[in-house]
């Protein structure tokens, strides 16, 4: 079933990790109505190709399926995050920003041929059944996905809710893959939750979904309600979460900041180039902020990541962003297609592109709560390691990078010792513990102008 693009999706259709910086432009451009004559002859062999197909090739290829093999090989020569959305790729996206759905509550990529785990979202059945970030998928049902498509593999897992699945999964560190069955469920997007603990206030954001901005607000509104008055600090935590809306992303930047720029991007042309800025208003005044990241943390989370750490706003913690600085527009097709084109770059207020090289934390601290952590840090994708992507125009300091791979001293317990010790997730017990015991001066926070 086809569907129109709703005056409402296209409106909060506007940048992230998904789409990072989603502007609605107009097909009949100048640009995309005039023909580079030089390219007459390319275009010749292209027919050239598609009717030798249709007259030569030993099976019957109807018109659809070899157009859309080339609108899809021309876009995989630009870059990862070039695509053709059709009717169906339009209600992924839509159910990712402001819906809900039937499935396992897995966000996943494809990396030569095999399905892989990017993250589980967080109380989702795929979450509960253990499933982590870098594990890889080989069977559904006892039937190999590999070679198949991505589209392929996630229609199989969605499903109606109550229904079961069973999963073979491949974990790097183990020596054999395990099966596990989940059972489907409806995957509501809560993309922002919060806790106490002890004087520190925790908020989780999964997802840069709409009003994730106003739902953070609402959070501290409850932290300071539960404690009955201002928490001693706040951790943000961004890790695996693969971003979202960039107007989000600015209005969560903007809560924490009293002014500045929060992010700017630019692109080929001047009509792409915009800034955005902080206006005036610390919900969290004077009170230190640690913000946790990791390899799973993209776009809209590099976006907050880099503000509040160029603004000395923020502690940064935890291991260094996946590392996609790119902006996507949506040039619509058709009522039920378009083009998810990469136009522009954007940059952190100190101008810091954080294209391939991600976030760079103020303090590295690995999971070593989890057993399998360290297996799977060696087979963790990046932006830099998919195959097309932007190059980082700024000169990346090769030698930082190497660092990330580096063992310090510091995190040498096992995860069996620390569950001895009750701590499940080292990262956030460490953010907590440096709150508590750092003095206010010691942790960067937003000063007052005397």
């Amino acid at each position: 079933m086809t569907r129109p693009l709703s005056h409402r999706f296209k409106s909060r259709l506007r940048a992230g990790a998904l789409v990072a910086g989603l502007a609605l432009l107009p097909v009949a451009t100048a640009g995309l109505a005039a023909v580079d004559g030089r390219s007459a002859p390319q275009f010749g062999e292209l027919m050239a190709v598609y009717q030798r197909i249709q007259s030569t090739y030993v099976d019957e290829v109807d018109s659809e399926t070899l157009i859309r093999g080339a609108i899809d090989g021309m876009l995989a020569s630009l870059d990862p995050h070039s695509t053709y959305l059709d009717a169906n790729d339009f209600e992924n996206l839509r159910t990712q920003t402001e819906g809900s759905y039937g499935g396992l509550g897995l966000s996943v990529t494809m990396e030569d041929g095999v399905v892989k785990i990017i993250a589980p979202t967080r109380g989702s059945p795929a979450d509960e059944a253990g499933l982590k970030a870098g594990d890889y998928i080989t069977h559904l049902d006892g039937k190999l996905v590999y070679g198949g498509t991505l589209d392929e593999a996630v229609e199989q897992m969605r499903g109606l809710p109550g229904t079961g699945i069973e999963l073979t999964v491949f974990r790097p560190g183990r020596d054999e893959p395990f099966e596990v069955e989940i059972t489907r469920d409806i995957i509501e997007l809560h993309p922002v939750e919060h806790a106490v603990e002890g004087k520190i206030g925790i908020i989780t954001v999964s997802t840069f979904s709409a009003n994730v901005g106003r739902k953070v607000e609402r959070a501290m509104e409850s932290i300071r309600a539960e404690m009955g008055g201002a928490p001693e600090g706040i951790v943000l935590d961004l890790r695996s979460n693969p971003g979202g809306l960039l107007d989000e992303a600015v209005s969560l930047s903007d809560l924490f900041l009293e002014k500045g720029q929060i992010v700017s991007q630019r692109g080929r042309f001047a009509r792409d180039n915009e800034s955005y800025s902080a206006r005036s208003g610390d919900i969290a005044k004077n009170i230190p902020v640690v913000v946790l990241i990791d390899a799973g943390s993209a776009s809209a989370s590099e976006i907050v990541a880099g503000a509040l750490q160029d603004h000395h706003r923020a502690l940064i913690m935890g291991e260094r962003s996946f590392g996609k600085g790119s902006v996507q527009t949506l040039v619509p097709l058709s009522n039920d297609s378009a083009l998810k084109l990469t136009t522009a770059r954007y940059y952190t207020p100190s101008g810091r592109s954080v294209q391939e090289g991600g976030i760079a934390p103020d303090i590295r601290v690995p999971q070593i709560s989890d057993p399998d952590a360290r297996a799977r840090a060696a087979r963790t994708v990046r932006e830099s390691d998919l195959r097309g992507h932007l190059i980082n125009e700024l000169e990346l300091d090769d030698k930082e990078l190497e660092a990330d791979l580096m063992e310090d001293p510091r995190f040498q317990l096992t995860a069996e010792q620390l569950e001895e010790r009750g701590i499940e997730d080292f990262q956030l017990h460490y953010a907590i513990q440096t709150l508590r015991n750092t003095r206010l001066a010691n942790v960067p926070v937003k000063r007052r102008n005397n």
